[in-house]
């Protein structure tokens, strides 16, 4: 039998381990945190018995730490929210995994359900609300780790405009990336 599928040609490539690349030990990439963050989505286990609901305060807890980045759970009750904020100097991966959640940036308003995921790059300025009757769970993942959440008044979401500056940051924030790149290797980024 003659086929040209690249399996018959090149072979099972798990039967040749040597061209496998080795999994990374802590993820470096912008698609490496996302894949993170879906990963312990998926392993409940990891995560859902730490879960707390708190009515009057949002409540969080530090799931994980590597180099260069941490890994946050929050929930959320009904009427919950950040408050228009940015993250420094550091990028981010913000996945809803139970319950859903409403971000709101100078660009609108985005609902997002459990499974959603968004990235964003330093300086990215929105607000996070619960603004259904039932609780959410959110896993947050920044890298460089998270030093300082500015908080902004309401007034700022069109101000904050599409590069989503924020004043005083930019110059900290190539510091620390650069920092952490210069040790532990480059760690991609996405704007906007």
């Amino acid at each position: 039998m003659n086929s040209d599928s690249d399996l018959q040609i090149a072979g099972d490539i798990l039967e040749v381990p040597h061209l496998l690349q080795p999994p990374r030990e802590h993820p470096a990439t912008v698609a490496e945190f996302a894949g993170l963050a879906r990963s312990i989505a998926a392993d409940r286990s990891q995560w859902e018995h730490l879960v707390r609901y708190d009515a009057t305060s949002r409540w969080y807890h530090r799931l994980r730490t590597g180099p260069c980045y941490e890994v946050w759970l929050l929930s959320w009750v009904a009427g919950q929210g950040s408050g228009l904020h940015g993250h420094g100097g550091s990028s981010g991966v913000l996945t809803v995994l139970h319950g859903a959640l409403t971000e709101r940036t100078e660009r609108g308003t985005r609902a997002l359900s459990a499974g959603a995921q968004r990235v964003f790059a330093p300086g990215y300025v929105h607000e996070v609300v619960n603004d259904a009757l039932e609780p959410a769970v959110s896993l947050h993942i920044y890298f460089p780790g998270l030093t300082e959440m500015p908080m902004l008044p309401e007034s700022r979401l069109r101000a904050a405009g599409a590069a989503g500056e924020i004043a005083g940051v930019t110059g900290a924030a190539e510091t620390r990336v650069s920092a952490c790149a210069a040790e532990h290797g480059p760690v991609d980024t996405v704007t906007g």
